[in-house]
């Protein structure tokens, strides 16, 4: 039985579903919190304007600064990543872009993934050595290859996982726990989880980032991002946020925070779709490999078992054949749209070579593990027979 908890007046809120609905809590006597549709906000008079002009994150002073939709939305990414608090960006890379800038300087060294998304695989190669960051880039799946890459100047660790767009799976707890005795800080990218399936935090991550494009939003109308941490950590790296403008507007926060109400449903729907779907797909001819967490032929299953509690939207399978197969498959989809983004309503596939060929070399597609006949695809709320059907009429295609 669950425990009563007086200051609710009634049972504690515990469960996902009801605390998307219910952890922002209400401001007024409207159902649906309204739009703050400005730019900035009035103080009574010049002590209020003080204090507010020096309250870090005061969602009543500058929109830039802060916001009450904002607010209230990361009130619920907080909850449910099990963080001090959340801050809210205007896109997934503008919160790994924030936090980076804000935690690392000259002379610092970094550890990263060999799979990243193809965006912070950029900011690695290419963005931070610029600034005199040196960056470590290592198999995500080998343990031990953390812990030889570390050095005495090593500040963060970059982690995603179950990474973008191969599903390789990093060891969270091993990782956290070889970096806080050395007072290294660990950074993970969850985006490809959502928090309903996997919680870096309760492993021991002190950051953890989000696409709110995503999962989050669910419905392939707003771009977000959200930065999940410390009441300490998050001062500093907004801060940074306020000095690089990369803003949240009060519509698409709005959106996010509708989108949040149903995250839990959605995120259930997805689980069991794309589990059926790689399943389906390992029993057709025409597919050379399936890659999914959620299936006993992932390399990493039993990991993926012990951190996630589900196994999330996306299905990374190779089609026999090369580039022309593929792309013929994917062209024959119906339901599936061509289209990049995951984690919403709306199940979309993409051919992830012509997608990322032309941002990335070919050595960084090699690296991240790209072959030409891969497809991404990401599972939405459709009835599981019907997307059954449209990929097995577009394989009789190839």
């Amino acid at each position: 039985m669950q425990k009563q908890d007086p200051e609710l007046g009634g049972i504690k809120q515990q469960h996902n579903e009801t605390l998307v609905i219910h952890e922002d809590g209400n401001r007024d006597r409207s159902v649906s919190p309204p739009i703050y549709y400005t730019a900035t906000f009035q103080a009574e008079n010049a002590a209020e304007f003080t204090e507010m002009a020096e309250t870090p994150r005061h969602p009543e002073y500058y929109t830039r600064y802060g916001n009450p939709v904002h607010e209230r939305a990361a009130k619920i990414i907080a909850k449910l990543e099990g963080t001090e608090t959340a801050m809210l960006t205007g896109s997934g890379m503008g919160a790994i872009s924030t936090t980076l800038l804000t935690l690392l300087r000259a002379g610092d060294h970094v550890i990263a993934q060999t799979r990243h998304y193809m965006s912070t695989a950029k900011i690695m190669d290419e963005m931070l050595p610029k600034f005199g960051v040196d960056v470590t880039v290592v198999e995500q799946s080998d343990v031990q290859a953390f812990a030889d890459a570390i050095k005495p100047n090593t500040k963060l660790i970059m982690i995603e996982t179950p990474a973008n767009p191969t599903l390789v799976v990093t060891d969270i707890k091993a990782v956290v726990d070889l970096a806080h005795p050395q007072g290294i800080l660990v950074a993970a990218d969850n985006t490809f989880a959502s928090p309903m399936n996997q919680r870096p935090h309760d492993y021991g991550a002190d950051i953890v980032l989000h696409s709110a494009t995503k999962y989050l939003g669910g419905h392939h109308d707003i771009t977000a991002g959200a930065i999940c941490t410390s009441e300490a950590l998050a001062e500093q790296i907004w801060r940074t946020h306020t000095a690089i403008g990369s803003v949240l507007s009060p519509m698409d926060a709005w959106l996010l925070l509708r989108g949040l109400r149903t995250l839990p449903m959605r995120v259930e729907r997805i689980n069991a779709n794309a589990l059926a779907l790689a399943e389906f797909l390992e029993a057709q001819p025409q597919i050379e490999q399936v890659y999914y967490p959620g299936l006993p032929s992932h390399p990493q299953h039993e990991l993926a078992k012990k951190q996630m509690s589900g196994f999330g939207a996306v299905v990374a399978f190779a089609v026999k054949g090369g580039y022309k197969e593929t792309e013929r498959f994917v062209s024959s989809l119906h339901l599936s749209l061509n289209a990049v983004s995951l984690g919403g309503v709306d199940s979309l596939a993409v051919h992830t070579a012509a997608m990322w060929g032309g941002v990335m070399t070919e050595e960084q597609m090699k690296t991240a593990g790209i072959p030409s006949n891969f497809v991404r695809y990401s599972v939405g709320v459709e009835h599981i027979e019907d997307l059954k059907n449209d990929v097995w009429q577009a394989l009789q295609q190839i």
